[in-house]
Order: structure tokens, then sequence, then C-alpha cells
């Protein structure tokens, strides 16, 4: 059995291991479609088209979020990259 050495182990903060979710969405995902969905529903006056747009747009990113928890890195990444492999 292996036997941690005294002084050579640091415990690991949760928060560190785990993608960061605000209500279930990507925090960042969260706030795009909450700014968005605000602009739409207060600035434009059309409530019921934001509030609708809030619903659907945190509803999909819950979707993708249990999916793949990492689903922004990983669409930045494929955005960023150029398409190398083509055939």
């Amino acid at each position: 059995m292996q036997e941690d050495l005294a002084g050579f182990a640091a415990p690991v903060h949760r928060a560190l291991a785990e993608p960061i979710l605000l209500a279930g969405a990507p925090r960042a995902l969260a706030i795009v479609n909450g700014t968005l969905a605000a602009a739409i529903g207060i600035g434009l006056r059309l409530w019921i088209a934001g509030l609708v747009m809030a619903v659907v747009g945190h509803g999909l990113a819950v979707f993708a979020a249990r999916r793949d928890p990492q689903i922004l890195p990983v669409a930045r990444r494929h955005i960023a990259l150029p398409t190398l492999f083509e055939s």
C-alpha cells in the first residue's frame, strides 16, 4: 500500500476539479444568455420574447452541460483551431 510522505501531500479544493455551473449551466454562458434576454426584455420592451429567450437558452445550456460539462472550452478550441484533417 502506498502512503503519502509528510509534507508532499496537498489537499485540492473541489472547485478546482469541477466545472463552474450557475443553475446547471456553464457560468459564462448563463451570464451571456441572461444579459441578452434582459436586453431584449427590458431594452426593447419585449417582455415575453425576453422571458422565452431566457428560459429556452438556459434550458439548452443545461442540456449541453449535462452531456459535457466542459462544453465552452471545447467549443472555443474547436472554433479557434483550423481544420487540419480535411480529406
